[in-house]
């Protein structure tokens, strides 16, 4: 399996037939020199909130490449607003049996809501996915403070955690760590920091404080391999 990571929150993974990316903030995204036109073949889109900077260019590369986009039911509902008809609704907690694998939806504390033309539309629930694909357990926390509910994580036996660290919006390097305690998987990678001045953190430290997991701090536009 190999991650691509494209800075903030945005990742793309590709494991056989499963080619996805998660929160394709790219257009505005200073942290990354992707582009919408850059994936040419997906599979599936993750959007774990509304957001523009998480939802980013969704309905572009829905409509370039026909990838199915897993979401919210009011997210889902904006996006076939839009034309877009491959689409999988969710909601917190739901668990479904897809061709690739596994999903998940799992809370996230934290808002939701689509800036449109000057006004706010609904976005239904913030939240994070669990995705598993060929054996190996991905969760993706989206935007999210540090909840009790990651405590239940810890059964799941995930591989690889994907945890925002910037404060301010989502968790800081110290709740980030704590979730890290709760959640207990094998490696984690620390997101949304350093995007925006307000969410500036050092994930060197955050490595610091985190015990027992292996850390991976990666650059924008670099791979992981699994």
């Amino acid at each position: 399996m190999i991650l691509k990571y494209l800075g903030h929150a945005a990742f793309y993974i590709e494991s056989n037939q499963f080619k996805a990316l998660i929160d394709p903030f790219l257009r505005g995204n200073p942290q990354t020199k992707s582009v919408p036109g850059d994936f040419k073949e997906l599979s599936h889109i993750f959007v774990t909130h509304g957001h523009g900077d998480h939802l980013g260019d969704t309905v572009e590369i829905a409509r370039n490449t026909n990838a199915k986009v897993i979401s919210n039911a009011e997210i889902i509902n904006y996006i076939t607003s839009k034309g877009i008809i491959n689409v999988h609704p969710m909601h917190i907690g739901g668990r479904v049996k897809l061709a690739f694998g596994i999903v998940k939806m799992t809370p996230a504390l934290h808002g939701s809501s689509i800036m449109e033309e000057g006004k706010i539309i609904y976005a239904g629930n913030p939240a994070g996915f669990l995705i598993e694909v060929d054996g190996i357990k991905i969760y993706h926390a989206g935007d999210t403070g540090l909840t009790m509910d990651m405590k239940l994580l810890e059964e799941e036996k995930i591989d690889l955690a994907i945890l925002p660290i910037g404060g301010n919006f989502t968790m800081d390097i110290y709740d980030a760590a704590r979730a890290v305690e709760f959640i207990k998987p094998k490696a984690v990678i620390p997101i949304h920091y350093d995007t925006f001045d307000i969410i500036k953190a050092s994930p060197e430290k955050f490595r610091e404080l985190v015990k027992n997991t292996k850390v991976i701090i990666m650059n924008p536009d670099e791979e992981y391999h699994i």
